[in-house]
C-alpha cells in the first residue's frame, strides 16, 4: 500500500461513534438502559456512562488496544517499532483510566470489537445483565467465534 493510500485510510479512522460502539449503544438502549456518551469529566472519557448504575463501558478496537490472541490484532510489519510503542502507550492509558475509575467506585466493562463483530445480540444480553445486577468489572470478548464474558483483570499500575 502506498503512503498516500495508507494516509487516506488512517485519516478515516474515528475515535467516537465507531461501528462496534454504535451496535453496543443500540443493544443497551433496546434493553432499557439510558446513558451519557464520552463524559470528559471521567478518566479515559468512557464510551458509555450509565450513571444510575455507576457503570462505564469502553468499546475497544482489537487492533488499537492490542487484544491478545485476537485475529483482528496483528502488529504491522512496516515500522514495527513505531507501532509497538504507539499501541503500548494506548494500553498504558487504558490501564490508568480503568484503575482511576475503579478507585473512585465505578464499575467498568470493556467490550472488544471481536465480540461485537461475532454476535452483537449476545454482547447486548451479557452487558445488560451485568450492568443491571452484576458485580465486579468485566470484559466481553469474541474469541473463537463465541462471545464470552470474564472478570476484567485489575490494571498493573
Amino acid at each position: 500500500m502506498s503512503a498516500d493510500k495508507r494516509s487516506a485510510l488512517m485519516s478515516r479512522i474515528r475515535g467516537k461513534d465507531t461501528g462496534p460502539e454504535l451496535r453496543v449503544r443500540k443493544q443497551l438502549w433496546r434493553a432499557g438502559f439510558r446513558y451519557r456518551l464520552h463524559d470528559k469529566e471521567l478518566p479515559g472519557k468512557p464510551d458509555l456512562v450509565l450513571p444510575k448504575w455507576k457503570t462505564v463501558v469502553f468499546v475497544h478496537g482489537c487492533f488499537w488496544h492490542c487484544h491478545a490472541g485476537c485475529p483482528y490484532f496483528r502488529l504491522p510489519k512496516t515500522r514495527p517499532d513505531f507501532w509497538d510503542e504507539k499501541l503500548r502507550r494506548n494500553q498504558e492509558r487504558d490501564e490508568t483510566a480503568i484503575s482511576a475509575l475503579i478507585d473512585v467506585g465505578w464499575r467498568v466493562a470493556v467490550v472488544w470489537e471481536c465480540a461485537v463483530r461475532s454476535d452483537p445480540d449476545a454482547v447486548g444480553r451479557k452487558l445488560a445483565a451485568w450492568a443491571g445486577r452484576g458485580k465486579g468489572n468485566i470484559q466481553i470478548e469474541g474469541l473463537d467465534q463465541k462471545v464470552r464474558s470474564r472478570q476484567l483483570p485489575l490494571p498493573r499500575i
